[in-house]
C-alpha cells in the first residue's frame, strides 16, 4: 500500500524543517514540502534543496506574486481595509492564499492531509484552517504545536537544535535574532523576543538593523519626490504614466516607500485568539497605496455610497485578520465594495517625505467636485440657492428643539 501523503506549508526555517522530519516520522508518511512565493526574494534560496535533504519527497516551489498582488491585496485596498486603525493586514491577507494553494495540490497529489507551523497562541493557525474548512473541507489539518507529543518533545529552540543535527537537517544552528520575521510582497512583519516588551523603542538608533525595507525617515532624503498613480475602477494601473501590472506596482511602490522612510507602524494589537501582541510592521508601498486610493475615492465616489463603505471598514477588516477571507460575509462585502469603486478612477499626485505621503493634487473625467458650486464667490452655475439652507437647518434642529424642550420642562 501507499504511504499518507501530507502537504506542509515549509519556509526552510528551524520550526518547519523539524516539522517536516518528525511527520515523517510519526506518520510514516510522504511529506510533500510546499513554499509560496509571495515576495520572500532572497529567503527562497536553496529551499527545494533544504526540503529534500530534509526528507520531503516532492517540493513545489510556486511564484503567487501576480496573483497575490492582483486577487488578494487590490481586493482588500478597495475596500479601504485597517485593522484596528493602523495596520494593512500584510500577514492576515497572505494565508489565505498560501492555504489555497496548500489544498489544491493536496487534491492534485492525492494528500489526505495538510500540515502547518503556526503555534496554538497566534492568529495564523486560525486563518490556515478555516480557508481550509471552507475550500476542502474534506483534507485533515494537522498542527503540530498543538500536539502534546510535539510540545513535550519540543519545549524549547535548544531541543529542536539537537533534534536537527541528530537527524542531519540541515538548518543553521546560530543563535537566532531577537525577533521574528514574517515577509512578503505587502509588508515585513517582527514581533515576539525583544519586541515583547511595549516599552523597547524599536524605532531607536541602535535597532534600525532591524529593518529591511525601508529606512528611517531621519535618515530619508532632505529632498521630496513626487509620484503620479493612476488609477482605474479603484485600482491602481499606472506610476508616473508608465502603465503596470498589479505585481510591478507594489514592487515599485515598496521602492519608493523604502526609499523615504515611509510605512513603518508600531503598535499592540488584538488577536483572534484573545490575546494583546505587539507587532512592527513595514508597509512601504502599502502605504503609498493605501493614501492614494482614499484620496481617489475623496474626488469621485457619492458621498453616501462612501459612508457606507466606510462603516463597513471595520468589519471587513476583522474578517480578513481573523481568517475569514473565502466566507460568505465577505464576499458579499466585497461585492459591495466591487460597485463602489466603479468611478473612482483617475490621478493621484503625491509628494513623499521623510515618512510622509502627502496630497499634492488629484483629477479625473469622473470627478464629483464641481468648483462652480463649491466656490466661495458667486456661483456662476445657479446651481446652490444658500437661502435653501435655512428651511434646510429648520428641519434638521426639529428634533433638537423638541428634546431641549422635553429636557427644560423636567427640571
Amino acid at each position: 500500500m501507499s504511504k499518507e501523503k501530507i502537504v506542509l506549508a515549509y519556509s526552510g526555517g528551524l520550526d518547519t524543517s523539524v516539522i517536516l522530519a518528525w511527520l515523517k516520522e510519526k506518520y510514516d508518511a510522504e511529506i510533500i514540502a510546499f513554499t509560496a512565493d509571495i515576495g520572500q526574494k532572497d529567503e527562497l534560496d536553496g529551499l527545494e534543496e533544504k526540503a529534500l535533504k530534509t526528507g520531503a519527497s516532492k517540493v513545489y516551489i510556486d511564484d503567487l506574486r501576480e496573483e497575490f498582488a492582483r486577487d488578494f491585496i487590490y481586493p482588500m485596498f478597495q475596500s479601504g481595509a485597517l485593522y484596528e486603525g493602523q495596520y494593512l493586514l500584510g500577514t492576515s491577507i497572505a494565508r489565505p492564499l498560501i492555504a489555497k494553494r496548500m489544498v489544491e495540490i493536496a487534491r492534485m497529489e492525492g494528500a489526505t492531509a495538510i500540515a502547518h507551523g503556526a503555534t496554538g497562541k497566534g492568529n495564523d493557525q486560525v486563518r490556515f484552517e478555516l480557508t481550509a474548512a471552507a475550500l476542502a473541507p474534506e483534507v485533515k489539518v494537522i498542527a503540530p504545536w498543538r500536539i502534546e507529543e510535539f510540545r513535550e518533545q519540543f519545549p524549547g529552540r535548544a531541543e529542536m537544535i539537537a533534534y536537527a543535527e541528530a537527524h542531519g537537517i540541515p538548518v543553521k544552528a546560530s543563535a537566532a535574532k531577537p525577533y521574528s520575521m514574517d515577509r512578503n510582497l505587502l509588508h515585513i512583519s517582527f514581533e515576539s523576543g525583544m519586541l515583547e516588551d511595549p516599552w523597547f523603542d524599536a524605532s531607536a538608533a541602535t535597532n534600525r538593523d532591524m529593518y529591511v525595507l525601508s529606512v528611517s525617515p531621519e535618515e530619508a532624503p532632505d529632498e521630496a519626490e513626487y509620484l503620479e498613480l493612476e488609477f482605474e475602477q479603484g485600482n491602481c494601473t499606472a506610476l508616473n504614466g508608465s502603465r503596470m501590472s498589479p505585481l510591478e506596482v507594489m514592487e515599485r511602490l515598496n521602492e519608493l516607500g523604502g526609499k523615504h522612510g515611509i510605512g513603518r507602524v508600531d503598535m499592540v494589537e488584538n488577536r483572534f485568539v484573545g490575546m494583546k501582541s505587539r507587532g512592527v510592521y513595514e508597509t512601504p508601498g502599502g502605504t503609498i497605496l493605501f493614501s492614494a486610493h482614499r484620496m481617489m475615492e475623496s474626488l469621485t465616489m457619492d458621498r453616501e455610497v462612501m459612508h457606507l463603505r466606510d462603516s463597513l471598514i471595520s468589519r471587513y477588516s476583522a474578517l480578513v485578520y481573523n481568517g475569514f477571507w473565502f466566507s460568505p460575509e465577505r464576499q458579499a462585502l466585497q461585492a459591495l465594495v466591487t460597485e463602489s469603486q466603479k468611478n473612482v478612477t483617475g490621478t493621484v499626485r503625491v509628494k513623499l517625505y521623510k515618512g510622509n505621503v502627502i496630497a499634492a493634487g488629484v483629477k479625473s473625467p469622473v470627478s464629483l467636485y464641481n468648483p462652480d458650486i463649491a466656490t466661495m464667490e458667486a456661483d456662476p452655475s445657479k446651481a446652490y440657492d444658500q437661502s435653501d439652507a435655512t428651511g434646510f437647518i429648520h428641519l434638521n434642529a426639529l428634533r433638537l428643539k423638541v428634546l431641549a424642550g422635553v429636557e427644560h420642562n423636567a427640571k
